[in-house]
C-alpha cells in the first residue's frame, strides 16, 4: 500500500493510528479494570482466529492495545484495515 492509501484508510477508522515504523495500525482501548482488559484481549484474539488474521495484543490493568499488520507482506494490507473496522463494529 502507498502512503496515500494508508492515510485514506486510516482516516476512515476511529481511534486507530500508524505505528512509529509505519508497518502496523494500533488502537489503545481504555477500559475499567483488569477483567475488562482481558475481555477486550479475548475479543481481539477471537476475531483474529475467526478471520485467520491475528493481531498483536498487549494488555494490563485498564487498557488493551491491539495492533494489526500483515507479517507475510512485511507491512499493511487491506486485511489489516478490514480487521480493525470489524473490531470497531463489534464494539459499537
Amino acid at each position: 500500500m502507498t502512503e496515500d492509501d494508508i492515510a485514506a484508510r486510516l482516516a476512515a477508522l476511529r481511534g486507530w493510528s500508524l505505528s512509529p515504523d509505519g508497518r502496523a495500525i494500533i488502537r489503545r482501548f481504555d477500559v475499567k479494570g483488569f477483567a475488562k482488559a482481558v475481555e477486550m484481549a479475548n475479543l481481539a484474539a477471537w476475531l483474529g482466529a475467526k478471520r485467520n488474521h491475528h493481531p498483536d495484543v498487549r494488555f494490563g490493568w485498564g487498557y488493551c492495545e491491539v495492533a494489526f499488520t500483515t507479517h507475510d507482506a512485511g507491512g499493511l494490507t487491506d486485511a489489516d484495515f478490514a480487521a480493525a473496522a470489524r473490531l470497531d463494529e463489534l464494539l459499537a
